[in-house]
């Protein structure tokens, strides 16, 4: 009995004495490579946060952040005020709102059906493919978007007119737009969500499978009965962290289309774009940390709020 105890006590020691540096000593090349990221998320992430007081004041460069004056909330009602406030927050919530909405449906579609393809060099072909649009540049995507809805050469126009319709101008009509963005959005985003829906249908457990097949079921009573309900939790949670950022639009993407044209704002305009222009227009930092302030705490009030929402109806798809 002593010797127990004694070999017991000696395994708690060695427990206790496991520590964070001692796991850094035995995976030292998994922190080597976690290191640029840890790096880049504390001087960006972390290091800049005292640089949010300066939305509260009026913020001089020669006197810095720390003697700067308070103006205490003049720099949010620049933006409350302005007539655009309404207009770009409407904007953003409805292009992030659609984007994650269709882009999920859209990227579980084609995961299931990569998953239903028994062909591997297909299947490869086919996954290659639908990520090759995720590592484009905007700027590249905004010339092949030129090239298909400029108003004299576009291959769209040239399409109408080969039928017989008349040319519309694409550039100088707003309404379209919210629908070309999106779909733009779904087509360079779809690749990468659905590799990450695949590789959860890949986890599943295959005697689920069997015994569907031996009670009868066919293919898509598999999927339908299956594999969506065994997805969710990975669509829960990855919708959560895009309702995290639903006010923060693709800044690259809409910057890149739309640039500084001033007749497709009243769709595309959103609080990314209308901040780096009143940055650009006042040279004023503390009215666009004021706007940046207001996306920060929206998102983190949604993000809680749709994570109490999932947790009411399933706990396990929950994030905390």
């Amino acid at each position: 009995m002593k010797g127990d105890a004694a070999v017991s006590k000696a395994k708690g020691q060695r427990q206790k004495r496991y520590t964070f540096f001692t796991d850094i000593k035995r995976n030292k090349v998994s922190y080597l490579l976690v290191l640029p990221a840890m790096l880049y998320t504390f001087v960006y992430g972390y290091m800049t946060l005292p640089y949010m007081v300066i939305a509260f004041q009026k913020f001089n460069y020669t006197k810095g952040i720390f003697e700067s004056d308070w103006v205490g909330w003049k720099n949010f009602e620049f933006f409350f005020n302005s007539t655009a406030a309404a207009m770009v927050t409407w904007n953003t919530i409805k292009l992030n709102f659609l984007s994650i909405l269709f882009g999920t449906i859209v990227a579980l579609a084609f995961s299931i059906l990569l998953n239903e393809i028994r062909s591997r060099v297909f299947k490869r072909v086919s996954q290659s493919t639908l990520l090759f649009p995720h590592f484009l540049s905007w700027i590249i995507v905004s010339y092949i978007v030129y090239s298909l809805f400029a108003t004299e050469h576009g291959l769209i126009n040239n399409m109408l007119e080969t039928f017989g319709f008349d040319p519309h101008n694409w550039y100088s009509d707003p309404k379209p737009w919210t629908w070309i963005l999106v779909g733009l959005s779904i087509w360079k985003e779809t690749g990468m969500s659905a590799v990450i829906y695949l590789a959860a249908i890949t986890a599943i457990d295959d005697s689920l499978y069997e015994a569907a097949k031996i009670d009868g079921a066919n293919r898509w009573q598999q999927i339908k009965s299956i594999t969506i309900p065994m997805l969710m939790p990975t669509v829960s949670i990855l919708t959560l962290l895009a309702i995290g950022k639903i006010f923060y639009s693709d800044f690259g993407m809409i910057y890149a289309i739309i640039g500084d044209n001033g007749m497709l704002y009243s769709t595309t305009d959103v609080i990314d774009t209308y901040t780096f222009r009143t940055l650009r227009t006042s040279g004023n930092p503390a009215i666009a940390m004021a706007i940046g302030l207001y996306q920060s705490v929206v998102g983190f009030v949604l993000v809680l709020s749709a994570n109490w929402i999932v947790k009411k109806f399933n706990k396990d798809s929950a994030m905390f």
